[in-house]
């Protein structure tokens, strides 16, 4: 389903957005898993929004939370002193509905949300490039990407920040300053901005 069909994504100034955007195997988790006590330690209180392509379960068959899902609860939210979950049926959407993610995320006030998959949908994202990969780069098609981390030196669009994906400091040092930047961020690059620079 494309993002189009959904919701719309409002990409209100009170709630910094950041798409992390890459091939399978380019490693977003693991270095989402790395910048994210780096993030912590600047301060920074960042809710992580990730897409899966399967089905999956944070549940367990047999348990109380588990039978009253099954049973029609929608949504199912299960608290103890130190967690909750929140877990829903969504049989209708082919593809998750990030707006609607977006906004329950929005409940808990964090200072910046890390969105990782959902590249198709219009909001700023930091590409994740491995040329090793033999994939290509998607900048040039996304006017929503503002910088691209690889391992090795790209010629990007003009205004396409470049960044090295195994600086594992700057790369924290520049998601840290994004909600600074998000007020002026929340659009895609101008067309005069698309085309490589020399």
């Amino acid at each position: 389903m494309n993002p189009s069909d959904q919701a719309p994504l409002l990409l209100e100034a009170s709630l910094p957005l950041l798409g992390i955007a890459a091939w399978s195997g380019t490693g977003k988790t693991t270095l989402l898993e790395a910048l994210l006590p780096r993030l912590a330690e600047r301060g920074l209180r960042v809710a992580v929004i990730k897409h899966a392509h399967h089905t999956f379960d944070v549940d367990q068959p047999g348990k109380d939370s588990h039978r009253l899902r099954q049973a029609g609860a929608a949504p199912m939210l299960v608290a103890s002193h130190g967690r909750l979950a929140m877990m829903m049926e969504t049989p209708d959407q082919q593809e998750p509905d990030l707006a609607r993610l977006v906004a329950l995320v929005a409940t808990q006030r964090p200072d910046l949300v890390l969105v990782e998959g959902f590249k198709a949908w219009p909001l700023p994202k930091l590409e994740l490039h491995r040329p090793a990969l033999g994939k290509p780069l998607r900048v040039a098609q996304d006017p929503w990407v503002r910088a691209v981390a690889s391992d090795e030196a790209l010629a990007l669009p003009t205004g396409v920040e470049a960044l090295d994906l195994n600086d594992l400091t700057a790369l924290a040092d520049w998601i840290a300053a994004w909600p600074a930047r998000w007020p002026q961020e929340r659009a895609p690059r101008a067309a005069a901005e698309q085309e490589p620079s020399s």
